[in-house]
């Protein structure tokens, strides 16, 4: 690998990532490149790497080409593979219109959560569909130190364990992931937020990140939320036939949630293309070994 690799760093409401353009899927990015990419002291650090490909280049998105260009081969921090990233799906758009891909208005973008649907708006917000929820039955319980509480199971494409709490510092450092059980309930790992109320249809949260820790924000857990509070509060949109809209707070901003009717999720929030530049080929060849 001789020539150098260009790289760019975003954000969504904190939540932050290394992006690699790479539209015909040329790069071999193993997870301990991945890993060393988002490193926040050896590398250039990120909860996460967007890798942007063409989805006819790519074996796992070319069945989706016909509805999407693009593919979000979303890693994350320690380099693990995961199906979906609500806050890097908006980022992925944000770079596709800061390279002249597209412009402003609805975009399709690819992932192995399924095609998702994005709005770029003018006055810069992004919204992505973010699909429908799924309530797995079961109770679950999550821990942290000698307290625990009940969860409620749902499903964004990705698994969320949601904990409603009485103060987000009962959720400890997240360093490390929340004991939760049954085992059974999410065999791959689950992602688990703590969640507080801060008024009529406002609520805030912190999360553990399956493979990234405590990250400033995650947009499939802000929905797994929204979707988890409404059920508590007795609202579902499916039954009403009345969309329902929540407002989250998290660690690096605000998002904005609102269910349909026809269980579609919508995310709307800001995204932030920071800087670009080069990656030493050397150097990600000898972090890849």
């Amino acid at each position: 690998m001789s020539t150098r690799i260009a790289f760019l760093k975003g954000h969504g409401t904190e939540n932050d990532f290394v992006i690699v353009p790479d539209p015909d899927n040329a790069i071999d990015l193993p997870p301990a490149a991945v890993a060393a990419l988002c490193d926040r002291r050896a590398g250039i650090g990120g909860d996460g790497l967007l890798h942007v490909v063409r989805s006819a280049a790519h074996p796992e998105a070319r069945g989706m080409a016909a509805e999407a260009e693009w593919f979000m081969d979303y890693r994350n921090g320690d380099g693990s593979i995961a199906e979906m990233c609500g806050n890097g799906v908006r980022v992925f758009a944000r770079y596709l219109q800061h390279a002249g891909h597209i412009t402003e208005g609805d975009l399709a973008v690819a992932t192995r959560g399924g095609v998702k649907t994005v709005h770029l708006a003018k006055s810069g917000d992004v919204t992505v569909g973010m699909g429908m929820a799924r309530l797995p039955e079961g109770d679950v319980t999550v821990s942290v130190g000698e307290r625990s509480w009940p969860a409620r199971n749902v499903n964004m494409g990705n698994p969320h364990a949601v904990a409603f709490v009485d103060d987000l510092a009962h959720a400890g450092d997240l360093y490390s992931p929340p004991p939760f059980s049954p085992a059974a309930a999410y065999p791959d790992g689950v992602n688990v937020e703590f969640v507080v109320d801060r008024g009529p249809r406002h609520v805030a949260l912190r999360v553990h990140e399956r493979g990234s820790g405590e990250t400033r924000s995650c947009g499939t857990g802000a929905c797994a939320v929204a979707v988890a509070t409404a059920r508590r509060d007795g609202a579902d949109p499916a039954a009403t036939g009345t969309p329902v809209t929540y407002t989250v707070d998290v660690p690096g901003g605000t998002l904005v949630i609102t269910e349909r009717p026809d269980g579609e999720i919508e995310m709307t929030g800001p995204a932030v293309i920071v800087a670009e530049g080069e990656i030493e080929p050397e150097w990600l060849e000898n972090a890849a070994r």
